[in-house]
């Protein structure tokens, strides 16, 4: 049996549902109402990472474990990990990011995300990192402005970054949950290219076969509109990150989806076509 967390998320529900289309899946979640993957073999256990009785009842008689965890301020990856330990589980998966392995990456979220990793290795549990770039589905946050308006806002609009489909990530989650000799080992997950907002702009316009725009957001404006979704640090976070990308260091294209999967993968183009419904006119 393999758990899946994360699974109303962007690459767990696509992880939970390669699982279940190939055999049973245990899924833990919070909301069980949002979740997307149903079917006979798919077995829920609702519950939160601070509900330990939850927590073991969702690990029982599990080899392998998906873990994605979001809270900067609460310990979850220590409450999965020791759980985890104590119930015997062989191997565990952890979905974390790219920018961890990277010297000059140290924002509020990496540092995060280097100390869960710290904490996953330092439970017993055999572990393997999957560290992908930035998702192509963050561009969703720009629907809104193109049905609107047919209209981009966004930071830094010649800043090249291999962005990377969900889909690919999720599928390289799985050839490590499934597979033998993935333990111990950290998989980079990039897209097929490095590719600027600008590009995606002119991608999206064919694809959705409308004219768009793109306006770039000065720092003041941009810090303005993170603040009004996140946290000051989480905001901070991604605006280092942005200067980052800015400078070229999110440009870096590694082969693991092919490497694991044996397919190639997916270029922008092709997942904004796959989801060219979210951003049609209103």
């Amino acid at each position: 049996m393999i758990l899946v967390t994360g699974a109303t998320g962007a690459v767990g529900r696509e992880v939970a549902g390669l699982l279940a289309a190939a055999g049973p899946v245990r899924i833990l979640a919070r909301r069980p109402e949002r979740l997307t993957v149903r079917g006979d073999g798919v077995e829920v256990v609702e519950g939160a990472y601070g509900d330990r009785p939850a927590l073991d009842r969702a690990l029982e008689g599990v080899s392998s474990l998906f873990l994605v965890t979001n809270s900067p301020t609460d310990p979850d990856d220590e409450r999965v990990a020791g759980a985890a330990a104590a119930a015997g589980v062989r191997h565990l998966v952890k979905l974390s990011m790219m920018a961890v392995e990277e010297a000059g990456a140290d924002d509020f979220i990496t540092r995060w995300q280097r100390r869960n990793e710290e904490t996953i290795r330092a439970s017993g549990v055999p572990w393997t990192f999957v560290r992908p770039r930035t998702f192509m589905s963050n561009t969703l946050s720009w629907a809104p402005g193109i049905r609107s308006a047919g209209v981009v806002r966004a930071l830094y609009g010649d800043a090249p970054v291999a962005c990377v489909d969900p889909r690919d990530v999720a599928a390289v989650a799985v050839a490590a949950l499934t597979g033998a000799g993935h333990e111990g080992r950290t998989y980079a997950v990039s897209g097929p290219e490095a590719i600027t907002v600008r590009e995606q702009t002119a991608q999206l316009s064919r694809v959705l076969g409308r004219p768009l725009r793109f306006e770039e957001l000065g720092l003041d404006a941009a810090r303005k509109a993170l603040l009004a979704k996140y946290p000051r640090p989480a905001a901070e976070a991604f605006l280092e990150s942005a200067e980052r990308q800015r400078a070229g260091a999110k440009a870096a294209v590694v082969p693991t989806v092919e490497e694991l999967t044996g397919c190639q993968a997916r270029p922008y183009r092709t997942w904004a076509a796959d989801h060219a419904d979210a951003f049609a006119a209103e």
